[in-house]
């Protein structure tokens, strides 16, 4: 999660000019140049230019450069600079949530099950082997020590941690919102996931425990 640029990215959207753009820029079905855009929001072309400009800048628009006449070699003219909306997704929860995790995490899990898995084994095991996926992309952070390296790679998913006499604790809960319709789903989902980062980062002398109290999440993180 990147909380800076993310934010930065919506943020340019406040400016009721640039929003206008925006969304005409990513209602039209194939990109637009500037002259079109122009005459469709009716202002002048070099503010739309600066406009355009600033939203490809901050990753909300992609640019591409193309001959709008279809024509090509001498007398072809240059091609023009081309806008539409970007394929990077945008989005600032505070606190931080991640429910495109657990959702995925489920849609595997239910997967598995329709091809005979048991259900709750493959939630577990869903669960697990994504957390072992995020914690392997990380690198050699373990070598800081199992909890900080823990702590550092689950921060990055919003669970704001904090490593304090042993524990890794987590302030924030990602999944808020399910958490509190299904408590126990996807408590264990977390515990299951958290476990398997610590796998991931090679930390095998860690242990995740449910330990819910309010105010926080439910799992933390102990050293064996």
């Amino acid at each position: 999660m990147d909380l800076g640029s993310d934010a930065a990215g919506i943020g340019a959207l406040a400016d009721d000019t640039r929003r206008a753009l925006y969304e005409y820029v990513a209602a039209q079905p194939d990109p637009v140049g500037r002259d079109q855009v122009a005459s469709a929001v009716g202002l002048a072309r070099h503010n739309v230019s600066f406009h355009l400009d600033r939203l490809a800048t901050e990753g909300l628009l992609s640019v591409e450069y193309r001959r709008l006449s279809g024509r090509s070699g001498p007398g072809a003219g240059r091609p023009s600079k081309l806008y539409r909306r970007a394929d990077r997704e945008f989005a600032v929860s505070l606190p931080p949530r991640r429910y495109d995790v657990v959702g995925d995490v489920l849609a595997t899990a239910v997967t598995r099950a329709g091809a005979g898995a048991g259900l709750d084994e493959a939630l577990v095991d869903s669960a697990r082997e994504a957390g072992r996926d995020l914690g392997a992309t990380a690198g050699g952070q373990a070598s800081r020590g199992p909890l900080p390296a823990v702590a550092e790679v689950l921060t990055g998913q919003g669970y704001e941690a904090q490593v304090a006499a042993g524990v890794v604790e987590l302030a924030n809960c990602p999944f808020h919102a399910l958490a509190q319709k299904h408590t126990a789903l996807v408590c264990g989902l977390n515990r299951s996931f958290v476990q398997g980062v610590a796998d991931g980062l090679g930390c095998g002398e860690v242990t995740a425990r449910l330990e819910p109290e309010p105010g926080r999440c439910c799992v933390r993180v102990h050293a064996d």
